[in-house]
């Protein structure tokens, strides 16, 4: 379960952050997360807990906001949604495509104080 040490470095990333703000509490904790990130939200929530028990993090407030997957066909210029890293074009059922969006895992934001 890779959400574990997922949650962990964002443990770490916080305490860095909070040190330079000179912060000893973290009241919430906005994360982004793109369903094509392949971090399972559900298995992130479960190990959260653990992960900052005993850290600046353990009373903050989480959220998650998922960023929804959007891809860009390289044949045919077609946008589309996406919602697994393997999706096709809708229109020209290719393989080919960028993703826009969708593979986001960041800190949106820390309340500290």
């Amino acid at each position: 379960m890779h959400e574990l040490s997922i949650a962990m470095d964002i443990v770490r990333i916080t305490e860095n952050e909070t040190t330079k703000a000179n912060a000893n509490k973290v009241t919430k904790i906005e994360l982004e997360v793109g369903v094509l990130s392949g971090v399972e939200v559900d298995s992130l929530e479960f190990v959260w807990s653990s992960a900052v028990k005993d850290s600046i993090l353990e009373k903050a407030n989480l959220k998650i906001l998922k960023i929804s997957g959007k891809g860009k066909c390289k044949d045919c210029n077609t946008e589309f949604e996406m919602e697994n890293i393997f999706d096709v074009c809708p229109k020209c059922s290719s393989n080919f495509k960028s993703i826009l969006q969708g593979k986001e895992l960041r800190v949106k934001t820390l309340e500290v104080f």
